[in-house]
């Protein structure tokens, strides 16, 4: 393979401070800085990375363009490298989305608005955005294409399958993930853990996740972000605590070769699964601008 198959990632395990976007700003550049000295091609942050996420009603007051100022610093930090980091943008109609904002070379390359808003447990994210309607894919170093999903996107397969079939190579996780956050027996560490791995080895895919460590009020973060090979194999996890950058080297031949031998992409009968769709849809009676 190309040397240029081969790329050094990061993954940043950040303590948010709540609403402050000066501070996290200035963590942020830190980051990029340390991670474009450190000769990695991507640098992940996780969701809502400039925000905190429990934010209620302050969603209005953090929400920003995608030209606004501050997105503009972080773009012009990230020369050399694509840095995805999470915000609360404003669209059109005043519209307000947990977005993740892909960043390189002084522009805003690409922007995944989360999918799924849990409200459910302790979340409530639909009461304070609103839901982004595509899944789409963006292209990063070499012959890497990035399926970026956000946290509750993941736990819908049928979006992960998506992003798949639209040619992801690598998929980017940022969450925000708190200890009994969904409650009962569920444990969100080894949820995670599980899912992650699961997501590697059946797609053959390097998988990025990150979360944050820290307090906000009731919520505790635990962290665990990791970076998984096409096998499902941790290349690296941030200790209990810790804030700052894990790294890892990803090979694309190791892809060609995970999906060689399980070919669960090429196997994936989209015109089946299609024709089912339709099939329930028509069940349930959907109407034809929902099917």
């Amino acid at each position: 393979m190309a040397l240029e198959s081969r790329i050094k990632v990061a993954v940043a395990q950040t303590d948010c401070a709540l609403g402050d976007l000066n501070r996290n700003l200035e963590q942020h550049l830190a980051l990029i800085e340390q991670a474009r000295a450190e000769d990695n091609a991507l640098l992940l942050f996780p969701e809502l990375s400039l925000t905190g996420y429990s934010l209620g009603a302050r969603v209005v007051d953090v929400a920003m363009h995608r030209d606004d100022v501050l997105l503009r610093q972080l773009a012009d930090a990230a020369q050399g490298i694509d840095v995805v980091f999470g915000f609360v943008e404003e669209g059109s109609a005043a519209q307000l989305y947990n977005a993740m904002a892909v960043v390189r070379d002084g522009a805003v390359v690409f922007v995944h608005r989360k999918l799924n808003l849990p409200s459910y447990g302790n979340l409530e994210e639909g009461k304070l955005f609103a839901a982004g309607r595509n899944i789409d894919t963006v292209p990063v170093s070499g012959p890497w294409q990035a399926g970026l999903l956000t946290c509750a996107d993941l736990w819908n397969p049928a979006l992960v399958h998506v992003a798949m079939l639209h040619g992801a190579t690598i998929l980017l996780a940022p969450v925000n993930s708190a200890l009994g956050a969904v409650g009962g027996e569920f444990s969100n560490p080894d949820g995670w853990d599980l899912a992650l791995r699961f997501y590697a080895m059946i797609y053959g895919q390097p998988v990025l996740m990150a979360n944050r460590c820290g307090d906000e009020g009731e919520a505790v973060f635990w962290g665990g972000s990791r970076i998984l090979d096409p096998y499902g194999r941790t290349l690296a996890i941030a200790p209990e605590g810790h804030v700052g950058l894990i790294s890892a080297e990803l090979d694309y031949a190791d892809v060609r070769r995970a999906r060689f031998q399980l070919p669960t992409v090429r196997d994936s009968n989209l015109g089946l699964v299609q024709n089912q769709i339709n099939r329930l849809a028509q069940q349930i009676g959907l109407p034809p601008a929902q099917r």
